[in-house]
């Protein structure tokens, strides 16, 4: 079976109504003026509800924050980018409590495991997204960091909500 080119005419080989066609197309999306661009620094973008972005660990209404060491982050995390040192001390009035807490951002994924696995909601994703630095020192956030970070919430939300294990833990 033999296929034939068809033949064009003048006006489609001159391109010229598929030219005006792509004119009248832009030419529409310019002047319905809908803006799509946000002025960065004077205006920050918006972010879903559920976004994930900068850790940070939960207080008590004590000040203290609420980690028990209790090292679920550190097993669910799929990014091995928490390290965790925890301290047990002599006094059986006071609960277990990390030394030394680190995240990694550079590799972290965001995924919000360490969040989920924690049964004393200590960790939290906050919508922040604002990390910018030019040294890979301030991409591993320290557990002074991480409570420092409570600044990017909101005054009422600083302190965690949920009453779990308050019963059960020794504050």
């Amino acid at each position: 079976m033999i296929v034939r080119k068809p033949q064009l005419s003048l006006t489609q080989k001159l391109y010229l109504p598929e030219i005006l066609r792509g004119l009248m197309i832009t030419m529409r999306h310019f002047l319905r003026r809908k803006s799509v661009t946000y002025e960065y620094p004077e205006k920050a973008k918006p972010v879903p509800a559920n976004f994930r972005g900068l850790h940070r660990l939960i207080q008590r209404p004590t000040g203290k924050e609420r980690c028990v060491a209790c090292e679920l982050c550190l097993t669910a995390c799929p990014a091995n980018c928490i390290s965790m040192v925890a301290t047990d001390p002599n006094d059986p009035n006071v609960e277990k409590f990390p030394l030394r807490y680190e995240i990694d951002t550079l590799r972290c994924i965001y995924c919000g495991f360490c969040e989920e696995a924690c049964p004393c909601d200590a960790i939290e994703l906050t919508p922040h997204y604002e990390q910018a630095s030019s040294r890979r020192e301030d991409f591993v956030h320290a557990k002074s960091r991480l409570l420092e970070n409570n600044q990017f919430v909101p005054e009422g939300e600083r302190i965690s909500r949920v009453k779990t294990n308050e019963t059960y833990l020794r504050v």
